[in-house]
């Protein structure tokens, strides 16, 4: 039997096959969709972190040693051994910082005062489709005031974000990173 169309003179059998084929193709070879966000430059950050205080590129290479005992300290591995920094004449630091939030990277400005604790924290960029609820200002707040004194865990100290655990958890985990990196590399300088 011929199911053609009188009409169109077309398999209609043909067409069902070649349109599920062409269907499941589709859901299978989907372009990925990239978001992002930028919310603030590093410089529109430090100035809400720090306002109009002056400061000075103070670039840090940390050694092995260092490393691995932040890593200690922190509980967090520390992937990049260079360290952007910039401090003020008071001894007042401002790090640039990325982390991954799910899948992709988060940029992040931390502001840590002379004594070590932090002053702000600020996502520069946001490249994840979801969880973007980090940069809402009171989530950010539970970190102003914290040092490495307290190890920091989400759930505990840290409220988390439904949608956006692996962004909060990697965010805490930069936070006790920064402030462990502070104490033992930073203060000193």
């Amino acid at each position: 039997m011929n199911y053609k169309s009188e009409n169109s003179g077309i398999n209609r059998r043909f067409l069902l096959r070649g349109g599920a084929g062409l269907l499941f193709a589709g859901l299978l070879f989907r372009p990925k969709v990239v978001w992002a966000k930028e919310y603030l430059t590093p410089d529109q950050a430090r100035k809400l972190i720090w306002g109009d205080k002056a400061f000075a590129a103070h670039p840090v290479t940390l050694t092995k040693p260092q490393m691995k005992s932040i890593k200690k300290a922190s509980k967090t591995r520390v992937r990049n051994k260079k360290l952007n920094a910039f401090k003020s004449a008071e001894n007042d630091w401002f790090l640039l910082d990325q982390v991954v939030g799910k899948h992709e990277f988060i940029d992040i400005g931390v502001g840590i005062d002379g004594l070590g604790k932090v002053k702000g924290i600020e996502i520069l960029e946001y490249r994840e489709t979801y969880g973007y609820e980090i940069a809402n200002p009171k989530w950010r707040a539970q970190f102003t005031g914290r040092d490495s004194s307290e190890h920091l865990k989400l759930d505990k100290q840290v409220k988390n974000i439904s949608g956006a655990t692996l962004s909060c958890r990697h965010i805490t985990d930069a936070i006790n990173r920064l402030t462990h990196t502070w104490d033992q590399v930073l203060k000193p300088l």
